[in-house]
């Protein structure tokens, strides 16, 4: 059996990372969990987040599930500053909740769908870094802001979705700009069309997933799994010298 490089382990950290009930955050939660992370699982149903915490522990990782509300924008700053002091410290922060109530063209998105998605997607990571950076501060830390390809090349029905994790690329960018010469780093992972409840819309359907995988260099929709490594690599030593990057994982989507 092959051992992880001593740079990919991390024991000792702790990783706070939010929409962790389900999808790509549980998927995320599991292997930073699988390299020696203590994981705090959070999302808005503490019902839910206790279940993956104590699933995690079962297969021999640390995790605890803590309610949180990424869209309760006031409530933020005290959740991780009690989060830090409850785990003993703060070195991960995976910002990968999101919302996207509306489909459609954007002439047809109300001010109010708009606050919502800009609030969960772009302010709750900007407000969660800002109170997390203290902690991070204190033996370097990293951040990884879970955008999307259309954050990249906007999506058809996803207009002010696709504005939002433009501007989380953007935030993550200035975020490795200011915040490296406090040795934290800060970089942006894009997936493509992942399966998950969050995007089962755009998968559910035979014909429209048939349509689209036809034109996907790797041939098949993402799965939740598809980002673990990479998130275990920039949260971990290994990437030491990745700082304001974008990575895709999108199964070849945006050079097809």
């Amino acid at each position: 059996m092959v051992s992880l490089p001593d740079s990919l382990h991390l024991d000792g950290r702790v990783a706070l990372v939010t929409g962790a009930s389900k999808g790509i955050g549980e998927a995320m939660s599991r292997a930073l969990a699988a390299a020696g992370a203590h994981v705090i699982v959070t999302s808005r149903k503490r019902e839910a987040v206790d279940a993956v915490a104590a699933s995690i522990r079962e297969a021999g990782g640390q995790a605890t599930g803590r309610a949180l509300h990424v869209g309760r924008l006031d409530e933020l700053a005290d959740a991780v500053d009690e989060i830090a002091a409850e785990a003993g410290g703060l070195h991960v922060l995976v910002n990968n909740a999101a919302a996207n109530p509306v489909y459609g063209p954007v002439e047809d998105t109300d001010a109010g769908a708009y606050d919502k998605i800009m609030d969960v997607n772009v302010k709750g990571p900007f407000l969660l870094s800002q109170a997390a950076l203290p902690h991070l501060k204190k033996d370097g830390g990293s951040i990884i802001n879970v955008s999307s390809i259309g954050g990249r090349k906007p999506e058809q029905g996803l207009g002010i979705y696709s504005v939002s994790k433009a501007a989380l690329i953007s935030l993550t960018e200035v975020m490795g700009k200011e915040w490296g010469r406090y040795g934290v780093r800060a970089n942006a992972i894009c997936p493509g069309l992942i399966q998950t409840q969050f995007s089962e819309a755009l998968w559910a359907d035979d014909k429209t997933r048939e349509r689209f995988v036809r034109h996907l260099p790797a041939g098949r929709v993402g799965q939740p799994e598809d980002l673990a490594g990479l998130t275990v690599f920039l949260a971990s030593d290994a990437s030491a010298y990745c700082t304001g990057a974008v990575f895709t994982v999108d199964g070849g989507y945006l050079v097809a």
